[in-house]
């Protein structure tokens, strides 16, 4: 019955896109695939294609977002894509493990993560959604995108995948930045209720790319703690919130109040890259952190303002969690709002 609703849902987003209406000169973009749907994680399990098909016909009935964007196409990235941040041993047993399914579905043998017969394709298309959105920002086509991508990344580490994760998609857009683009500091910012741990791992002793994250503690993946700071050259590098459960919007705005703005000033970044993970949003199924719609569209004008003063204005949110489609959907029409308004 599962898979039967999750067809007709599919067939049903795919009819009713053909309804959306493509701006002829917008410069703010999605970046959404209808097979990021296929990727099967089971009966009753919160990462499910449902949040995205929710939001995007959302987005799709609101005239006044979907009159000033773009939905792009684009591809799966390739091997040489993925190993700017992944080992060859990684994406080999991905690849393997999914092609060697015996049923329906299993667990990536490296941690908490659904795998099915399409996650390798999807996993990739994620990253790809990423690398394209960065191209077309790169080039002044767009000024920023918002990438509504699954399976979610920040979890996964250059060796292994957990916590729903596959692949690291906001990890490998900043390494693609900067060997294509040569950019030498670029702001990855987390506001998912889970500390990114795979991020912070990858850039740990890195000073060409800075991790901010603000997150819930005690809570999974139990890393994020304050003094971890980065290591070596990257030493000071990282920053980390981590806020107690039931913080609400005060909190989450001072931390890039007070945080994150003296830091930037500093680093002045030439890239922004946002891990947008909407599961610290009040009522959420797995997050008990009480921010709204408009804690998230506060966050998006501090770091429009940072992206505007040192970036140009380039940014790219990347999805990550969230699990009640409806918070989803409403904080991403803010942030959107903010997009699109700075680009005017």
């Amino acid at each position: 019955m599962k898979r039967n609703f999750l067809t007709i849902c599919t067939l049903y987003f795919i009819l009713s896109l053909s309804n959306i209406t493509f701006a002829d000169e917008a410069n703010v973009a999605i970046m959404f695939d209808e097979r990021f749907l296929l990727h099967d994680t089971g009966p009753n399990h919160p990462e499910n294609p449902e949040r995205l098909i929710s939001v995007i016909n959302d987005l799709k009935k609101n005239e006044q977002i979907s009159s000033k964007i773009i939905w792009p196409n684009f591809e799966a990235a390739t091997f040489d894509e993925l190993n700017l941040v992944h080992t060859k041993e990684y994406i080999e047993l991905v690849d393997r493990q999914v092609s060697q399914l015996k049923n329906n579905r299993a667990y990536l043998s490296t941690g908490d993560t659904p795998i099915s017969k399409h996650t390798n394709l999807v996993a990739k298309l994620a990253v790809g959604a990423g690398l394209e959105a960065v191209d077309q920002i790169m080039a002044g086509d767009l000024s920023s995108a918002f990438a509504l991508v699954r399976p979610p990344g920040h979890h996964a580490t250059a060796s292994m995948g957990m916590g729903f994760c596959v692949y690291n998609s906001v990890a490998v857009v900043a390494r693609y930045l900067q060997k294509k683009y040569g950019l030498k500091r670029i702001l990855i910012v987390d506001f998912d209720v889970h500390h990114g741990n795979g991020t912070q791992d990858i850039f740990y002793e890195d000073n060409s790319v800075f991790y901010f994250s603000v997150h819930q503690h005690p809570f999974y993946p139990q890393s994020g703690r304050p003094d971890e700071i980065g290591e070596g050259i990257g030493k000071g590098y990282t920053l980390n919130i981590d806020l107690p459960k039931g913080s609400g919007n005060k909190e989450l705005i001072d931390s890039f109040n007070l945080k994150l703005k003296p830091a930037m000033a500093k680093f002045k970044p030439e890239f922004v890259l946002v891990s947008a993970g909407f599961d610290a949003h009040e009522g959420d199924l797995l997050g008990q952190l009480s921010f709204t719609n408009e804690g998230y569209k506060q966050v998006a004008e501090i770091l429009q303002k940072i992206s505007d003063k040192y970036a140009k204005g380039r940014t790219l949110y990347m999805l990550e969690g969230g699990y009640v489609a409806d918070n989803i959907s409403q904080s991403v029409t803010q942030i959107l709002d903010v997009l699109i308004t700075s680009s005017q």
